[in-house]
């Protein structure tokens, strides 16, 4: 590529797992691009763990696999800062050469990319290694939604406020969304199932939550929040609808 080449990194929100709800949209970027990036997890040792990622998964529903680059990310590393920062790094090296090679890179990420997404701090490094690069993203269906429409839980009414937690922030903010009013969803609470229903039983919302993990795989689970026990181990990206309290009646909060 030639130095006054355009370079444009697209961060694509593939959404959930079910390869029918990425967007028209999405579909076209992820076709014109030249590269198409997905990110993996590491293994032990560093290294590409091998396993498929959602993502990458639902990319190959709509290009060929010669066009897909998996790059690792240190997804899985929640103890050692360092190392964490340092894959990503090293991710972000990967992704610029990409660029500079290829012109147009597309990075597929699982839900939306402006919300919680790797592609946030991708783009960031990128951005500071191959300077004029344009960012763009392609919104895609998060998992609240997907849950809702799969659950029948109602996000929001009338003026209802929507609280979004990601419980790797602690307990303590979720059980502080919880006491306030609106719908609460949380995030990637697996690993902390157990204080989640706590937290719903202390603030008196179990009634109508609802959790759920792997949507629109054939792992898929949904299930009642009160079913949850104190000793669950859900899978680390299952997701919490808790509806706001709702007195029944139609159109009173319009």
């Amino acid at each position: 590529m030639t130095d006054n080449t355009t370079h444009r990194l697209t961060g694509v929100g593939v959404g959930p797992g079910d390869p029918e709800l990425v967007t028209v949209k999405g579909v076209n970027a992820l076709r014109e691009a030249a590269v198409v990036v997905v990110p993996v997890m590491a293994a032990a040792d560093g290294t590409d763990g091998g396993e498929p990622g959602r993502a990458e998964a639902t990319v190959l529903h709509y290009v060929p696999a010669d066009k897909v680059v998996r790059v690792v990310f240190a997804l899985n590393e929640r103890s050692d800062r360092a190392r964490r920062e340092a894959a990503w790094d090293a991710a972000g090296e990967r992704v610029a050469a990409l660029l500079r090679e290829n012109g147009s890179v597309a990075f597929a990420t699982i839900g939306d990319p402006n919300v919680y997404s790797t592609f946030t701090y991708l783009a960031l490094t990128v951005g500071e290694l191959v300077p004029g690069t344009v960012v763009e993203t392609v919104p895609g269906i998060t998992a609240m939604q997907d849950l809702a429409a799969r659950s029948g839980a109602v996000l929001t009414e009338g003026t209802e406020p929507l609280t979004l937690v990601p419980v790797t922030a602690g307990s303590a903010v979720l059980k502080e969304a919880l006491a306030g009013p609106g719908t609460v969803v949380a995030y990637k609470f697996g690993r902390l199932a157990g204080e989640v229903a706590a937290a719903l039983r202390e603030t008196g919302r179990t009634q109508d939550a609802v959790w759920g993990s792997a949507l629109g795989l054939p792992e898929e689970s949904i299930r009642p929040a009160a079913e949850l026990g104190a000793d669950a181990a859900l899978p680390y990206l299952s997701t919490l609808i808790a509806p706001a309290r709702r007195d029944g009646g139609r159109g009173g909060k319009l």
